[in-house]
């Protein structure tokens, strides 16, 4: 789970930055740091490529890593790892569960499920543990026709902006064109 964008690296100047603070700078379009930034909240945690440091969103927030715009969005994102609970029971649910009670857009949970998939796998939301679409499904963490929906390249969402070729790419596209980080090995969006 650790093939994730951790952040941009500016080829010219040798500099890595946050993907939030890429986005303050103009080089990452709002819209494509929440959709990176969701990616690794939902495959475990936030990532501070310069200090290589891993992160909850909470203490994102309070060290600087994002702002409060986007606080609510990865919390929601977050809970893709930890479960959700479920206003009138309790219980944790999973991100499938929470997307059928319609306490998450489903949409932005289809998002979240294809960059855990992109990322290594969907996230087993007890044993915290990476397994493929089809064992997901077997273990009824979803339905078939979101199996389906899933294990179907056509259907991936193009929700990634490309700031060196200006194409629209999936996250996965967008993934495989990220060189490691030298000193980390973590994956970053050369510009």
């Amino acid at each position: 789970g650790s093939n994730f964008i951790a952040g941009v690296f500016i080829q010219a100047k040798h500099k890595k930055l946050s993907i939030y603070e890429a986005m303050m700078r103009g080089l990452l379009t709002p819209g494509t740091a929440l959709v990176l930034l969701e990616a690794q909240a939902a495959s475990r945690l936030l990532t501070d490529p310069v200090r290589n440091e891993q992160l909850s969103v909470k203490e994102a927030l309070a060290q600087g890593l994002i702002g409060r715009d986007f606080y609510e969005k990865l919390l929601s994102a977050e809970g893709a790892v930890t479960g959700y609970t479920e206003p009138y029971t309790g219980h944790r649910i999973s991100l499938f569960q929470a997307m059928k009670k319609e306490f998450i857009v489903r949409e932005h949970a289809i998002r979240l499920l294809q960059a855990q998939i992109a990322t290594g796998g969907i996230i087993d939301p007890v044993h915290s543990h990476r397994l493929p679409v089809e064992v997901a499904y077997k273990r009824g963490y979803f339905d078939q026709e979101m199996s389906q929906f899933l294990s179907d390249p056509e259907n991936q969402t193009r929700t990634c902006f490309d700031p060196n070729t200006h194409e629209n790419l999936t996250y996965l596209q967008l993934l495989r064109r990220c060189v490691p980080d030298p000193d980390t090995g973590l994956l970053m969006l050369q510009l």
